[in-house]
């Protein structure tokens, strides 16, 4: 199954990418809505290797992620792999710069089921593909309007 979403930001593309691989203020962001993040690699630099485990609660029960940062093409792209025990996908976030001041963020997500009843829950979801999308492009646009107020933040300093 996949999601994908396209989002303009007024911030040059070298801004919005050094944001976007802030991995550590990631970390603090998804820390506070109660997942539990811990960093698996000992990288001093953001470079592909990097690897994260996660775990959090859904559906009453507890998930274990695996993540791991497989591409990473300063200032245009980043490609993440992650593997659950149902499920597995890839995340790729790719920008492309529209003007001096002015950036396109494409994301999209690919998920594939690793067992039988994953692959029953895809399909449900399938079922509500429409609203599905609705929300992950409210997200993305989300996250694009955070980029965009952390980028005028950061030229105020």
């Amino acid at each position: 199954m996949r999601f994908a979403s396209k989002q303009d930001i007024e911030a040059p593309i070298e801004a919005v990418f050094q944001i976007l691989s802030d991995f550590e203020a990631w970390e603090r962001a998804i820390m506070r809505r109660g997942i539990e993040v811990d960093r698996k690699d000992r990288l001093r630099q953001t470079i592909t290797g990097m690897r994260w485990a996660a775990r959090f609660a859904y559906r009453g029960k507890v998930r274990d992620l695996e993540v791991e940062l497989v591409q990473f093409d300063a200032p245009t792209l980043m490609r993440f792999a992650g593997v659950s025990q149902a499920l597995e996908g890839v995340i790729s976030i790719e920008l492309l710069e529209l003007g001096a001041k002015r950036t396109r963020l494409h994301t999209a997500i690919d998920i594939t089921p690793r067992s039988i009843t994953a692959r029953l829950f895809l399909q449900s979801l399938r079922l509500a593909r429409a609203k599905l999308d609705r929300k992950f492009d409210q997200r993305v646009a989300s996250l694009a309007g955070d980029i965009e107020m952390r980028y005028r933040s950061l030229r105020r300093v």
